[in-house]
């Protein structure tokens, strides 16, 4: 069986080395199991929030459709999206072309994984955007400064890319969150 392996890791106060980690156990799952890699798809530094801005992913959906491998692999579900809409369209394009998902914590992926799963992982990105939304809060009453690391994302000439600025420290006077 030929395998496509995908890794990922969310920013870049991860450890780089977490994609060759994923990669590594990925290979050793597939080994195991009498299959070949046939290609390895990465994302560095990038949130699973969104499908648009990752380079990698989309170069797998795209061959995933002219039939370059036979399965995909990747660590976990959420390597490859933490929203509920994008992973039920991975699972969909995948399954369209033939394509078996596996990940090595939740074994054959199936429309049980990616229903419970995929809220779980919604979930995650939810709470987290409340716990920052609260830790923002928290320090403009004491008056700390709070470093903001902003991405752009957008279309960059004929493509989507997405753009990481620099660390800003800004003090907040005032907090009122608009969202």
């Amino acid at each position: 069986m030929r395998s496509a392996i995908y890794a990922r890791y969310s920013t870049d106060l991860q450890n780089p080395a977490s994609i060759e980690d994923q990669v590594r156990s990925c290979e050793d799952r597939i080994k195991a199991d009498g299959g070949t890699v046939a290609e390895i798809y990465t994302d560095a530094a990038i949130s699973g929030s969104s499908t648009k801005a990752r380079p990698g992913l989309q170069a797998l959906l795209r061959d995933a459709g002219h039939g370059r491998f036979d399965t995909v692999v990747a660590e976990a579900l959420d390597r490859l999206s933490r929203d509920q809409e994008d992973i039920a369209g991975i699972y969909k394009r995948l399954q369209y072309a033939d394509i078996q998902l596996t990940t090595l914590s939740e074994g054959v992926v199936s429309e049980l994984h990616i229903g419970l799963k995929g809220t779980m992982n919604a979930l995650f990105l939810k709470d987290l955007a409340q716990k920052t939304r609260g830790a923002c809060a928290g320090a403009s009453n004491r008056g700390s400064p709070v470093v903001v690391t902003l991405t752009a994302i957008g279309w960059f000439g004929a493509s989507w890319r997405m753009a990481q600025l620099p660390p800003v420290n800004v003090r907040l006077t005032q907090w009122k969150p608009k969202w």
